[in-house]
């Protein structure tokens, strides 16, 4: 069986993807987890002593919490499912990211699974978003 062959049975034989469905999904469960988001953030802002420009740092630190005790007790995978890219575009992607990982190596150990693998897939991030910012900081000092 060559390769042309093989294709044109395989995707015969696949399901077709619901695509308008899950980009509904996906900007339903993003938008309701950007609300949550700006709810928290003015629960901060109005009960607590933060102001507009300090109130995120508490906010994006609340969504990855809440994003790691789901994922921890096994929720946060089933609304993923449902919800697909609409679960990772926003911070709660990296908590998930984050605690998966763990989870996954955590029969290995506590230094050489959860530590050696934690920030697995969540390394990567930081380490670009730390470089991107970096440069970014670079350029605006370059031209100011």
């Amino acid at each position: 069986m060559n390769n042309k062959l093989f294709h044109t049975v395989a995707e015969k034989h696949n399901p077709p993807r619901p695509l308008l469905k899950n980009c509904v999904m996906s900007f339903i469960f993003g938008g309701v987890i950007c609300a949550f988001g700006q709810c928290i953030s003015l629960f901060y802002l109005y009960f607590f002593d933060f102001s507009e420009e300090t109130v995120g740092d508490p906010t994006v630190a609340t969504l990855i919490l809440i994003t790691m005790l789901l994922t921890g007790f096994g929720v946060y995978d089933k609304i993923a499912q449902i919800a697909g890219a609409g679960t990772m575009v926003p911070v709660t992607g990296f908590g998930n990211a984050v605690i998966a990982s763990a989870i996954e190596h955590k029969s290995e150990g506590y230094v050489l699974g959860v530590g050696g693998n934690i920030f697995k897939l969540a390394g990567s991030v930081i380490l670009f978003g730390v470089f991107a910012s970096f440069v970014i900081a670079l350029i605006k000092l370059i031209l100011t």
